[in-house]
C-alpha cells in the first residue's frame, strides 16, 4: 500500500488506527518512533505504512544530502545513511593563510560508514574564526589573496585524496557585499580543482527573494554567479523562525516557495537542492526581542512535549507547518516543528519545480517517518 498520513483524533489509539487501516500496529510504532505505552497527541500526524512492495513505483528521482557533526550517534548515522546520496561532514575551517582546520573530533568513521552505504562523504568548508562564528574577515582574507586562495584549494585537494572525501560543500555566510564577485570566483576555482579529481562542488545559499535584498546574509551571495560557479546549490530555506526571533514556522512553505521561484530565475532547477530543517523550536512566552531565546528541539521530541502536556497539535495551512502551545511551570510556551504533513508539502515543491533534490540541516537526530516518506516519494540517487 502507498503510505498515508493520518491525523490523530480524540480517543484514538495505535490499535484502533491499525485496525481501521489494516496495517500492523508495530509498523505505526516503528515508523513514528512511538515510545511505550504509545500515547498519542490530538492533531499528531502519523505515517501509516504496511511495508512490503513499493507503493509508488512511478517516482521522480532526487539527490539527497544531510549535514552532520562528528559527534553524531553511530546508530543514528546507520539509520540515516540508506536515505542519503551525500553526507556533509560539518565542518572544516581554515586560516587566513589557507591552512585547513579539521573538526575537533575525528570524522574518520563518518567517511568510512558513508562509503559502506554507498553515500558520498562530502567535506564541508566553513569560514569559522577563533570564536567559532562565521567570519567575513576570514573570507575576505582568502578570496582576495591569490596565494592564500591557492594554498587553501591545494589543501582541500590533498585532504580529499588522503581522507577519501568525494566532494566539497562551501558554506560561507555573512559575505561582505564587496566580496560578492571574489567569492564567486573562489567557488569557481575550487570547482575546477575538485572536478579535476572527479568530484563535485556545491555551495549553500542564504534564502533570497530578489537581487536587491538588503542584509549581510544576502548581499554577498549572487545567485546567478554562484549558480554558474558551482556544480549545485543548496537553498537554506529555513530559519524564518529562529532562536532569537518571535515564534513562527521554521520553514513556512509560502516563504520557501518565494525563494525557490527567485532562484529559478537565476539557476537551472537541475542544480537546485531545497533546504529542509530537521528540527523545531520551543519558545517561552511572552516573546521579548533582545532577551528571549528559543530552545532547539527535535521533531520527534516536539510531539513528546505535546503529549506530556496534553497539548493539541494544530496545523497552519499557509505555512504548512505544525505548532502547539502549552504551559509549563506557569509559563506559556509555543512550539513550531516539522511533521510528515509539512515535509510532504516540501517534497511537493521539489516535484512541482523539478528540483535536483533536498538537503537537510541537520541529521543529528533520527526522524524515521521523514526518511520513510522520502523514500516512498522519490527514487534516491
Amino acid at each position: 500500500m502507498p503510505m498515508e498520513i493520518y491525523i490523530v483524533r480524540p480517543g484514538d489509539t495505535v490499535d484502533n488506527i491499525a485496525d481501521a487501516y489494516g496495517v500492523p500496529a508495530q509498523s505505526i510504532i516503528y515508523a513514528n518512533q512511538l515510545p511505550y505505552p504509545y500515547p498519542l497527541a490530538v492533531g499528531q500526524a502519523l505515517l501509516l505504512t504496511a511495508g512490503g512492495p513499493d507503493g509508488n513505483p512511478e517516482k521522480p528521482a532526487a539527490i539527497t544530502g544531510g549535514y552532520a557533526y562528528p559527534f553524531i550517534s553511530r546508530w543514528v548515522l546507520e539509520q540515516t545513511l540508506p536515505y542519503l546520496s551525500s553526507l556533509y561532514v560539518f565542518s572544516y575551517g581554515f586560516t587566513p593563510e589557507g591552512e585547513l582546520i579539521p573538526p575537533a573530533l575525528d570524522d574518520t568513521f563518518m567517511v568510512s560508514m558513508a562509503k559502506s552505504y554507498g553515500t558520498a562523504p562530502i567535506l564541508t568548508l566553513t569560514p569559522f574564526g577563533p570564536t567559532g562564528q562565521f567570519s567575513n574577515y576570514l573570507i575576505s582574507q582568502v578570496v582576495n589573496n591569490e596565494a592564500a586562495k591557492q594554498a587553501l584549494i591545494g589543501n582541500l585537494s590533498a585532504q580529499i585524496q588522503e581522507r577519501g572525501f568525494e566532494g566539497v560543500d562551501i558554506d560561507f555566510e555573512y559575505i561582505l557585499p564587496e566580496d560578492r564577485i571574489s567569492f564567486a570566483d573562489f567557488v569557481r576555482d575550487v570547482r575546477t580543482a575538485i572536478n579535476d579529481l572527479g568530484y563535485p562542488v556545491s555551495v549553500a545559499l542564504a534564502p533570497k527573494v530578489s537581487d536587491s535584498q538588503a542584509g549581510l546574509l544576502y548581499e554577498g551571495k549572487d545567485y546567478g554567479l554562484l549558480g554558474e560557479a558551482a556544480d549545485s546549490v543548496l537553498l537554506m530555506t529555513y530559519e524564518w523562525g529562529y532562536t532569537y526571533g518571535p515564534p513562527m514556522a521554521v520553514a513556512p512553505l509560502n516563504k520557501v516557495r518565494q525563494v525557490v521561484e527567485y532562484a529559478l530565475t537565476k539557476i537551472p532547477a537541475s542544480k537546485i537542492s531545497l533546504g529542509i530543517p530537521n528540527y523545531g523550536y520551543d519558545w517561552t512566552l511572552p516573546f521579548v526581542q533582545g532577551s528571549s531565546k528559543a530552545t532547539t528541539i527535535g521533531n520527534v521530541e516536539a510531539v513528546q512535549i505535546a503529549i506530556a502536556n496534553n497539548a493539541e497539535i494544530k496545523f497552519d495551512e499557509t505555512a504548512q507547518s505544525p505548532y502547539f502551545q502549552y504551559v509549563s511551570d506557569g509559563l506559556p510556551h509555543e512550539v513550531w516543528f516539522e511533521d510528515v504533513r509539512s515535509l510532504s508539502a516540501k517534497f511537493g515543491l521539489v516535484k512541482e519545480y523539478g528540483l535536483r533534490g533536498m538537503g537537510y540541516w541537520q541529521v543529528m537526530q533520527l526522524f524515521r517517518a521523514n526518511w520513510l516518506l522520502l523514500a516512498d516519494t522519490f527514487t534516491i540517487l
